[in-house]
């Protein structure tokens, strides 16, 4: 094994050395008394593992004789660990898993302790994430050759193992053994009564193990106690001599308050040590009940584990069964000499640099049958009357004026299409590029997504009203926390807009400001936006969105700099935003979470405020969607701090430094700074049946809202949003295949074009935004999109000849 192998098992340091145990001789890489070899650099210490600090064993490496040398390294495939003393780890190393019929045996860590079998998909993961246990006291433990061997409880879990030789086989089978013989034995021991046997006997094990460690570190507290009371008394005694002699009566006082404290102290610790014996006898009362509740929920878990593998299993039968059966119209686009599913063939993994899926957002091979329309809602009326209606609906949208805004929009139908069957050979790729339906869309692009974050725009009014920079910080950092309100509920993908899409927003007369976004490039996705307020402010931003998805969640990171510009100040501000996760993807229920910090600076003061997105935790006490910051000055003193949500309010407290018991600057009390308080920002209330209308907020429903004199490529216009908009999700999904096959050959024509010019030698200019230029920004030194003016007045003269025919 080379070097750097080597020092990935035992590390770069000598390696800890047990004694010999039933785990039979190998790499000594184990340390004894509970402790794991994985020594750091130049220590024989080894780091105890979970197992042992629950058995009261010693502490790291205890036990353990530092090597002359490194270990030598284990064999391919091998163990990489050898038997051990004490109640730690009997043996770990390398072992060949079989995982399913396509991976085949797969390489694990597996590791040994306390009767239980555990293992990892390498050794670095031992200290955050187990793959699996099995408890060798009900298992059964088979040989079948010279290299394999197979571990099973009779229930839900089997193992089939091989290892690199027969030699090491038997090592491990030799060690599987004793530790089985030890739990079983353990088992007949700890079984009181009747009632446990349905509780798991590792948490028994682990339970009963942690009682023996809190009982003993009790006695620890009791013979302290001992020796406190034992000196106390001697200490009472002295001062009573004291007492007796003939001092002055000022010495005579200290004496006497001296006495009283030393009695008032063996009190105290007489009392922390009965609580002491009060909590483990509560621990060890309701032991049984938190064992069966525990255990509920780990066969929960169990079955829900095995109910989705046999559902991806009846999906992949499903499917190719359909793919068998059914023909395809012959008019579908893309289907023609290609029989392959370019999101779910059967290998499973679809190539990023596939040229021809770069501008597909929705799978070639999905078609609605006719027939197979959405479940509508209404009377007895036929599915084409139902068409009607919705047509005369759009209508009436088409003639409704900028003056009235409107309220609701069509509900979401009540339409299913299975998320597995599209998402689960996609896992690892950008979102951009995983064919999606619109199915799983809202009716807003992603240009209006962009403009979303102006809802609170009031937030930048009221900062351009500041005088003091440190006050309008405040504000903008609302204002920045506000842009995610809108997210809590909003679990629907926004369709990608198409290249040179733009949209508009125009509330110049309602609320003093009006806003322009463009999509400027297609891979990367980006979108540059422009905003200006006569309120005197401007926010411009380029968002360039990059996105993974992992199985359980997705990750959504926006990269690009967002500026706010106060023109009577000049004070320019810049910040990024934070990571959007979307949780359980394929099997509950969906929740987003934000995460991250942001940092938001005034460049022309040196003002700085960090904002920290605290990531929801199940076992935290905090609020959750908890958001922190603080507003420091350039020489890095507070001045106000900021908490909120970020999908309910954030509050400012101002910070006034108090003298503290040294002479220094304190922070303020805590009820002092209550009384400071100030709500900078709360999130508007959603309309009525918000939840029919994909929870969109009031300025959501009004962001599609046809609207006369727009350019031909805003988003408003956009055919198959409409479609969607209004419940036809079947043309809606035709309409969409086409416009990405229209812009699929404006891009093939392009790069001709560039090839062209280059075998010429003629200069070619590449894709160039119509509304935006990129330059480098003077203040961030970035390269981004700035707005170059001239499609306000463009609208005005409704002369829109430069703009590209997409739709």
């Amino acid at each position: 094994m080379a070097a750097t192998e080597l020092r990935g098992v035992v590390g770069p340091g000598p390696a800890a050395i047990a004694a010999p145990g039933g785990g039979g001789t190998g790499p000594p890489v184990v340390g004894g008394g509970g402790g794991r070899g994985d020594s750091g650099p130049g220590s024989g210490a080894a780091l105890g593992t979970v197992a042992s600090v629950a058995a009261g064993g010693p502490g790291p490496g205890a036990g353990g004789v530092a090597a002359a040398g490194p270990a030598p390294a284990p064999p391919a495939g091998g163990s990489g660990g050898s038997g051990a003393g004490g109640s730690g780890s009997a043996r770990e190393g390398w072992l060949f898993k079989w995982t399913n019929y396509i991976k085949g045996y797969q390489r694990r860590w597996f590791v040994l302790s306390n009767g239980l079998l555990s293992y990892y998909r390498s050794k670095a993961e031992m200290r955050h994430t187990c793959r699996g246990t099995i408890n060798l006291a009900t298992a059964n433990i088979t040989v079948e050759d010279s290299c394999n061997f197979i571990i099973s409880n009779g229930g839900a879990q089997t193992y089939h193992l091989k290892a690199s030789s027969e030699v090491e086989r038997q090592r491990w089978v030799t060690a599987l053994e004793l530790a089985k013989a030890k739990a079983v034995k353990m088992l007949a021991e700890s079984d009181e009564s009747g009632d446990e046997e349905s509780v798991s006997q590792t948490d028994k094990t682990e339970l009963q193990n942690t009682l023996r460690t809190l009982s003993s570190k009790v006695e620890d507290l009791s013979t302290c106690n001992d020796l406190i009371a034992k000196h106390g008394t001697a200490l009472q005694r002295s001062l009573s001599e004291l007492e007796a002699l003939r001092l002055p009566a000022e010495s005579n006082e200290k004496i006497k308050q001296v006495n009283e404290r030393a009695t008032l102290f063996r009190i105290t610790s007489n009392a922390m040590i009965n609580a002491c014996r009060d909590f483990l006898m509560l621990a060890q009362t309701h032991s049984k009940k938190w064992q069966k509740s525990l255990q509920y929920e780990r066969d929960q878990r169990i079955r829900l584990e095995e109910t989705l593998e046999q559902l991806a299993k009846q999906h992949n039968h499903l499917e190719r069964a359909f793919r068998g059966a059914t023909v395809l119209p012959a008019n579908t686009p893309g289907t023609a000499g290609s029989g392959k599913d370019q999101c779910c063939s059967g290998k499973g993994d679809m190539s990023d640099e596939d040229d021809e899926n770069e501008f597909f957002d929705a799978p070639e091979i999905i078609t609605m049958p006719e027939n197979l329309g959405h479940k509508r809602t209404g009377s007895n009326i036929s599915g084409a009357s139902s068409d009607i209606s919705l047509d005369e609906q759009y209508k009436h949208q088409l003639e409704e004026t900028k003056k009235e805004k409107r309220t609701r929009i069509p509900y979401k139908p009540n339409y299913s299409l299975n998320l597995w069957s599209i998402m689960k050979n996609c896992i690892g790729k950008e979102l951009s590029k995983i064919p999606m339906p619109v199915n799983f869309n809202e009716p807003l692009s992603m240009l209006q997504r962009l403009t979303e974050d102006l809802e609170y725009h009031e937030l930048l009014d009221r900062a351009a009203k500041c005088e003091n920079s440190l006050e309008q910080l405040c504000y903008v950092a609302a204002f920045t926390v506000s842009s995610y309100s809108t997210t809590v509920f909003r679990t629907s993908k926004p369709f990608n807009p198409l290249l040179g899409e733009t949209f508009e927003l125009d509330r110049l007369e309602e609320n003093g400001y009006r806003s322009l976004c463009e999509q400027v490039s297609h891979h990367p996705p980006a979108a540059a936006h422009h905003a200006e307020s006569k309120n005197g402010w401007t926010l411009r931003q380029e968002i360039k969105i990059t996105s993974k998805f992992r199985g359980k969640y997705l990750s959504i990171m926006p990269l690009g700099s967002i500026h706010c510009i106060f023109h009577a100040t000049g004070h320019h501000y810049t910040w990024k935003k934070v990571t959007t996760t979307v949780h359980n993807i394929i099997v509950g229920k969906l929740w987003i979470d934000q995460s991250g910090e942001i940092d938001i600076v005034n460049h022309k003061t040196g003002d700085k405020c960090n904002l920290k997105f605290v990531p929801y935790s199940y076992f935290s006490r905090d609020v959750a969607r908890k958001v922190t910051g603080e507003v420091t000055d350039p020489s890095g003193k507070v001045h106000f701090a900021l908490l909120g949500t970020w999908d309910e309010k954030m509050d400012c407290f101002k910070v006034q430094p108090v003298v503290g018991e040294n002479g220094g600057d304190a922070r303020q009390r805590g009820h002092e700074a209550e009384e400071s308080r100030v709500m900078l920002w709360k999130r508007n209330p959603l309309p009525k049946n918000a939840e029919n209308m994909y929870y969109f907020s009031e300025l959501a429903l009004t962001l599609n809202a046809w609207e006369s004199g727009t350019a031909p490529t805003d988003s408003r216009l956009r055919p198959d949003q409409r479609l969607m908009e209004n419940g036809r999700w079947d043309e809606a999904n035709a309409e969409k295949q086409r416009l990405e096959e229209k812009q699929r050959l404006s891009r093939k024509k392009r790069e001709a074009e560039a090839v062209k010019a280059t075998e010429d030698g003629t200069p070619y200019d590449p894709y160039k935004a119509l509304w935006f230029e990129r330059k480098k920004d003077p203040v961030t030194k970035e390269l981004t999109h700035i707005y170059r003016g001239g499609y306000w007045e463009c609208k005005e003269k409704q002369d829109w000849t430069a703009c590209p025919d997409i739709f």
